[in-house]
């Protein structure tokens, strides 16, 4: 990885941070995964308090992907509205409503070893 895609990636988090902030998203947690996993550098997972709320933060992180870097990303599960994957490559971003995301634990997954979640 050079230091162009770093900063890609970073910029990207930024943005994905920032907009799940501006619309209410809660419990948001950014996970490194620089030198632990292929698929990205971040995975940024979060809730929001109903499906429609979910399907509401993964349509505006994509429309402000899109104005922003120019990036068409992959989206799975926005119908459903119970677990949102937004994939910006450098970036995974995960909005569940919370009883689906208690389900799953991704953050006990992915964390390192001995933080806390």
């Amino acid at each position: 990885m050079n230091v162009t895609d770093a900063e890609t990636s970073d910029q990207v988090l930024a943005l994905v941070l920032s907009s799940l902030d501006d619309d209410k998203a809660e419990d948001i947690v950014a996970i490194d995964l620089r030198g632990r996993s292929s698929i990205a550098d971040h995975m940024v997972i979060c809730s929001g308090r109903s499906s429609r709320q979910v399907g509401a933060i993964a349509e505006k992180l994509m429309e402000r992907l899109k104005e922003a870097f120019g990036r068409n990303c992959k989206i799975e599960g926005k119908d459903q509205g119970d677990w949102v994957l937004i994939d910006a490559t450098d970036v995974i971003v995960h909005v569940f409503r919370p009883e689906v995301r208690e389900f799953y634990q991704l953050e006990k997954m992915w964390m390192p070893t001995g933080a806390k979640v």
